[in-house]
């Protein structure tokens, strides 16, 4: 089963944005699932590596590595990260500067899309 998850929310401050990282993750571990994120508007900054979060808090980069090393895909709409400053060398390994005509392409695909 091919799944494509959006994220559209901020990457900390919402529960939203961290429970669809931590599915995107459970996803990622099933041999019968292919899982592809899109992340969109303020949902790129989830994909920022290096983040800086207080002691025992939730590392949304690291969380993004695993769905990455399970084979998942990650990308970011180039758009959204140029209105917010993001450059390419600011993104976590494996994920990559997109655009709409590939979102269209994986909504395409997919066999189910949930938009966070």
């Amino acid at each position: 089963m091919n799944i494509l998850i959006i994220i559209n929310g901020a990457a900390y401050g919402q529960d939203t944005t961290y429970n669809a990282v931590r599915l995107a993750k459970s996803l990622s571990k099933r041999d019968e699932v292919t899982t592809q994120l899109f992340l969109m508007g303020d949902g790129v900054t989830v994909a920022m590596a290096g983040q800086k979060t207080p002691d025992g808090y939730y590392k949304l980069d690291r969380m993004l590595s695993t769905v990455i090393r399970q084979g998942g895909q990650i990308r970011c709409c180039g758009t959204c990260m140029d209105a917010r400053g993001i450059t390419d060398t600011m993104l976590t390994e494996g994920a990559t500067r997109s655009t709409m005509d590939a979102l269209a392409d994986w909504t395409i695909a997919a066999d189910k899309v949930l938009v966070f």
